[in-house]
């Protein structure tokens, strides 16, 4: 570590006084790193896909931030180191949101996924987790999330043996029931991965978003994403649905895009989601 922290020193042609381990995160061992005028927030991770994962984190944050809808942390430094990688980012002192920061965090969302462009997916690839998350470009939703989230899924639960064969679903009945239901939505700039983990309020009430999994998709993928775990308050949905009102068709939309999380969480963490993912897999398909 004190290796790592003297080239981070050395590049950034600063001092470093004190670091310290913090917890947060499944994937990356994290610090707080405190230098004579700054402090900054370093992941760190052994793995032979961390540059790649850092790289599309990186990429993600920036295009978040280019939207100027919501903040996220500057990036200092992406590299490779060892057998590696790390993650340099801004350090952003947070607070317990009040029911204002959550009110500005649904005002700000919704700004973000007002971002949009002619076709749902991404220019790369990117991680879910640690998952590879598949981006190929599609102009039809439906065909999207099937082919390049519910699919790739199913198929890695069903080689992990965590999901048996009967459970799979046939391809033509996704098929016949997402169209209908996903025929009028739009793309716009996701966070991908909006549990309460992975969003600060910094200490001035702003709010920030971190470790995303970007890509253009439906609006609503948030939402059910932030559902999933709880976190979020009910003045944030408020907020939230001023901007993008919730149709008779969401319900059923937010238990599918629940699915794709609910997958990846049955691939990362094993079979305690097991059952979650089969009452969907029953009800829809």
């Amino acid at each position: 570590m004190k290796s790592l922290l003297n080239y981070i020193a050395d590049t950034l042609d600063t001092n470093i006084v004190n670091y310290q381990r913090v917890s947060g995160g499944d994937i990356s061992t994290n610090y707080v790193i405190e230098a004579i005028h700054n402090r900054f927030f370093l992941k760190v991770n052994s793995n032979q896909a961390a540059y790649a994962m850092f790289l599309a984190e990186s990429d993600g944050l920036q295009a978040i931030a280019d939207t100027q809808a919501i903040a996220t942390p500057k990036v200092y430094q992406c590299q490779a180191y060892k057998e590696g990688a790390f993650l340099l980012l801004e350090y952003i002192e947070s607070k317990i949101p009040s029911s204002q920061d959550f009110e500005n965090l649904g005002n700000q969302l919704a700004a973000l996924h007002q971002a949009t462009t002619s076709a749902f997916g991404w220019h790369q690839d990117n991680f879910i987790g640690s998952l590879p998350q598949n981006n190929q470009r599609h102009n039809n939703w439906a065909t999207f999330y099937i082919e390049e989230r519910l699919l790739p899924q199913l198929q890695l639960a069903q080689s992990k043996q965590l999901l048996p064969a009967t459970s799979f679903p046939d391809k033509e009945k996704m098929y016949a029931v997402c169209n209908p239901l996903f025929k009028s939505c739009n793309p716009s700039l996701l966070h991908g991965d909006l549990w309460s983990g992975n969003f600060l309020i910094k200490t001035d009430g702003t709010p920030y978003l971190i470790d995303p999994a970007v890509y253009y998709g439906h609006d609503e993928v948030d939402i059910a994403m932030s559902q999933l775990f709880g976190g979020f308050n009910t003045t944030f949905y408020q907020s939230y649905q001023k901007h993008f009102p919730l149709s008779e068709y969401s319900g059923a939309r937010i238990e599918l895009y629940q699915l794709y999380y609910l997958l990846v969480h049955l691939n990362l963490f094993g079979s305690s989601y097991y059952k979650s993912v089969q009452s969907i897999l029953s009800n829809y398909f």
